[in-house]
């Protein structure tokens, strides 16, 4: 009754949440299940925590049938589950995953005792410590109970079957008083772990899976966008207090499993900054289980917090959960930029720029295409054909004199593969995502709107673009502004082009270690491509941290006009591109050139960061 109480009291603040869609996509959904929590595959990627994990979540599992024997058993001595009671198999199971569980639960106290990873840094500890001394109750119970069993001669199995019982059945009385003791005593342990759990933080056991079959089955890079049009009474400006959390958000705090992996992973928490994505969600779920109406940010969530994220999404690819903490994190950007005009003061001078004169650089438009006049690249005009290829420039590779060098080597690629395409010039707006991932929904959405009208007007089907941030904008949120595009990302199309045969690089020796951008590699799963260019014109040398599992530049997230609070991010990431021994850096994205060259000179590294259309460019020169 107990528990019911509670499960009906946080089922209750789930659906008093505001709505959010997440129905469809079931196949990918049953995937995610299969994937992710019968699988475990997030938490296997570290060998002796994942194993721990695996060895207590599989024997429930295995367990679980135990249960209901006992409870049997408790009202009749002589009864058991049909057909599976009695076989002597699945009690041999039993033992093996009584000792696997038993060997979880000891290396869980020992990782969280001895070894004191940093990040269960502001963990509910003694909360762990309580579920691990009754979950090693109940399997304990549980074996003495079959102990009994055996030495009364009441098991329906063969003895012998269930070794570790068997063995334990000489230290028994062979009457049934120990039986019953230890039955009572396990059904106890049993009901007394389900009384404790959805009050303590190991609440995921029972909403997790539920969690991952809601997660986001559409690209991690996209944001659900607001909607302005309801009436004033369903209008949300992101999340001041947790009457604005979507039901999914919610749900993402009652998932939480306070395992830290999200702050390993974070590249501002690595470097000394106050974010810990845990901390976050952990404070958002303290604010919704006390029903606060006060502001989230300033009271469960530090403002600070708030504004140190890049949108990496380094958090979400850890979690094991689903939970999706940039979405947190943007919707109380929202609330505190569009609302309370509450932001960094060095950001303004970036949405005014933005806002003003569609580019964060604050350049005139008639100097989008200036960079391409030389090259003889077309322009495409109002009513003017539409070209095989919209090539996407970008505000960065238009404005900064160091991402350009992407820009017309792309270009002189595309016209040496004999390429039919063309760009928008002046007609180009930003793309709206620095406003977007500040807080700025309001003009995001306007040039989203500009944006699509335009590309539709002019009949564009095809996309390429070279920044991973339009590329991400273009292919996964202007389709829910009515911009429906195949859009290719400028390292998927070149390599495209060197496997068609279409551009034949030379390749040296020269040692590339190549930089994944995170609105590349992680929100888009762009990995291959990109090394593939690099393989063609060099030798590859990896940095520890690539992939899905890459270390941000610091760009992201509007940082690319924003002070830097404790060590900067690129710099660490610099570091680690050195320790390569490799002499050139290679990028796929303008933000990481612009951000990574800046502290290559800093530091003086010798190191020379270059995007890789540009290597590709010289290695057909060459």
């Amino acid at each position: 009754m107990l528990f019911g109480r509670r499960a009906l009291y946080l089922a209750g603040l789930v659906r008093r949440a505001r709505p959010t869609d997440r129905s469809g996509d079931a196949p990918a959904r049953a995937r995610n299940e299969a994937v992710d929590v019968l699988g475990q595959r997030t938490l296997l990627q570290r060998a002796v925590p994942g194993l721990m994990h695996a060895f207590i979540f599989y024997g429930f599992i295995v367990l679980f049938p135990t249960i209901l024997m006992a409870m049997v058993a408790a009202v009749d001595v002589n009864a058991t589950l049909p057909w599976l009671g009695h076989q002597g198999w699945y009690m041999a199971l039993v033992d093996v995953f009584v000792v696997l569980v038993l060997a979880g639960v000891a290396t869980a106290v020992v990782i969280r005792a001895v070894v004191r990873p940093r990040r269960f840094a502001g963990s509910h500890r003694a909360e762990a410590y309580v579920i691990l001394g009754l979950i090693a109750l109940v399997v304990l119970t549980l074996l003495c109970w079959h102990a009994a069993l055996v030495a009364a001669g009441l098991n329906e199995w063969p003895a012998g079957a269930s070794f570790l019982s068997n063995a334990l059945a000489n230290a028994f009385p062979s009457g049934d008083t120990a039986e019953r003791v230890f039955v009572w005593a396990h059904l106890c342990a049993v009901f007394a772990f389900l009384v404790y759990l959805p009050y303590s933080k190991h609440l995921h056991i029972g909403v997790a899976a539920v969690n991952v079959w809601f997660g986001r089955t559409r690209a991690r890079g996209r944001l659900e966008p607001l909607r302005f049009d309801l009436p004033d009474d369903q209008l949300r400006f992101g999340a001041a207090t947790v009457a604005d959390l979507t039901w999914k958000q919610v749900l993402d705090g009652f998932s939480c499993t306070e395992c830290g992996r999200c702050q390993d992973a974070c590249p501002a928490n690595a470097t000394g900054k106050l974010l810990s994505p845990k901390l976050l969600i952990m404070g958002v779920r303290d604010q919704v289980f006390a029903q606060s109406e006060a502001p989230i940010a300033g009271n469960g969530v530090p403002e600070e917090m708030i504004w140190d994220c890049v949108t990496c999404g380094a958090c979400v690819e850890a979690c094991p959960v689903s939970i999706e903490h940039v979405d947190h994190i943007v919707d109380l950007r929202r609330q505190l930029v569009m609302v309370d005009s509450k932001f960094p003061a060095e950001a303004e001078p970036m949405l005014r720029d933005v806002e003003r004169s569609a580019n964060p650089w604050g350049k005139p438009q008639t100097e989008r295409a200036a960079w391409a006049a030389e090259l003889g690249v077309r322009i495409l005009e109002p009513g003017g054909p539409a070209p095989a290829y919209l090539y996407w420039v970008g505000c960065a590779a238009s404005f900064d004199e160091r991402a350009r060098a992407s820009a017309e080597s792309t270009a002189k690629l595309l016209q040496a593969a004999g390429v039919d395409f063309a760009i928008l010039g002046p007609r180009e707006s930003c793309t709206g995502d620095p406003a977007r991932r500040m807080g700025n929904e309001y003009v995001f959405q306007g040039y989203a709107e500009q944006n699509v009208t335009t590309l539709n007007d002019a009949g564009v089907t095809k996309i390429v673009a070279s920044c991973p941030h339009c590329f991400n904008t273009l292919a996964n949120e202007y389709p829910d502004f009515g911009g429906r595009y195949e859009v290719m990302h400028h390292t998927e199309l070149l390599a495209e082009l060197v496997r068609d045969g279409k551009l034949k690089p030379a390749r040296d020796a020269t040692p590339i270690t190549y930089h994944d951008s995170c609105y590349l590699a992680r929100h888009n799963d762009v990995r291959v491509e990109p090394r593939e260019l690099v393989a063609a014109v060099g030798e590859p040398v990896e940095m520890k941290r690539h992939g899905k599992k890459t270390f941000c530049c610091g760009a992201g997230g509007a940082h690319m006009w924003m002070e830097e609070r404790g060590r900067p991010i690129n710099v660490e990431r610099a570091r680690e591109a050195a320790e390569t021994g490799a002499e050139t850096l290679a990028v796929a994205c303008p933000f990481c050139t612009v951000m990574l060259d800046d502290c290559v000179r800093e530091t003086g590294a010798q190191l020379r960061v270059a995007d890789v259309s540009t290597l590709l460019a010289e290695s057909l020169e060459q």
